[in-house]
Formats: structure tokens, C-alpha cells, sequence
């Protein structure tokens, strides 16, 4: 079995943002030589997330959107009182810090229109993120 481990620093620009990592993510999966596995992104931070769902301007604009109706900043939330980002730690918790996906044939297995994104809920920030692939 092969385990192949790489880090990456994601620099945003705003405080809420959704970054396409797919690019990267694939990358790693080939430098991996990985034939048949899977792959695990993670973020290990608790105010961003990952989703993996189609990174099209409008749709990503709607994902902020429900993120900022949901997990309301400013929402009379607890935990304001210490950092003024409860939404962030709340939307995180929900939405995920981890993704897995099939690696087939050397490559990510994805949808037609999957992309793997980072979800910024609490920038700007210098995030890392994790990926490990395993395999044969």
C-alpha cells in the first residue's frame, strides 16, 4: 500500500470565499502514482470547510448566500463575545473540514461538474490543507 502526503497553503482574500482546489488536488493524485485508492482533502482549521459540488460564479455566490442566511454573522451568537466568528465555527462544524473521493485508474474520480472547494468563513487567512492519497 502506498501513502502519498501533501500540504498546501491557500492564501483568501475575503471573509467569505470559495477557493477551487480541484486543480491541486488532482495534481497530488498523480504525483502520487496511486492506480486504485482513495483521497482525502482536509482542512484543519474550525472556520473553513470543503464542499465538493459544481464552481460556477453564480452557484458559488448562492453558497455564500446561504451560508451568511444560515450561520448568520453577527447573529447573537455565544461565542461573538470571544472572537466574533461563532457563524464560522458553526458553519464549519456543519458543512465539514473533509472530503474523501475515489481515485480510479490513477485519477480523482469526480462528477461532470464536481470540483473540490474550500469554503473561507472567516478571512482573509493563510489556510493549509491536506492531502493524502492511499492506494495501490
Amino acid at each position: 500500500m502506498k501513502i502519498y502526503s501533501e500540504e498546501l497553503s491557500i492564501k483568501t482574500e475575503k471573509k467569505f470565499q470559495i477557493v477551487n482546489i480541484t486543480s491541486h488536488v488532482e495534481r497530488v493524485v498523480q504525483e502520487s502514482r496511486v492506480s486504485e485508492g482513495f483521497c482525502l482533502i482536509f482542512v484543519p482549521h474550525a472556520t473553513a470547510a470543503l464542499i465538493v459540488n459544481e464552481c460556477e460564479p453564480r452557484i458559488m455566490s448562492d453558497y455564500i448566500k446561504w451560508i451568511t442566511e444560515v450561520f448568520r454573522p453577527g447573529g447573537g451568537w455565544r461565542h461573538d463575545e470571544i472572537d466574533d466568528n461563532a457563524h464560522a465555527h458553526i458553519a464549519s462544524s456543519i458543512i465539514g473540514t473533509s472530503r474523501v473521493l475515489p481515485v480510479r485508474g490513477g485519477a480523482l474520480v469526480r462528477g461532470t461538474w464536481q470540483e473540490v472547494m474550500l469554503v473561507e468563513l472567516d478571512g482573509p487567512r493563510i489556510r493549509r490543507v491536506i492531502i493524502q492519497v492511499v492506494g495501490e
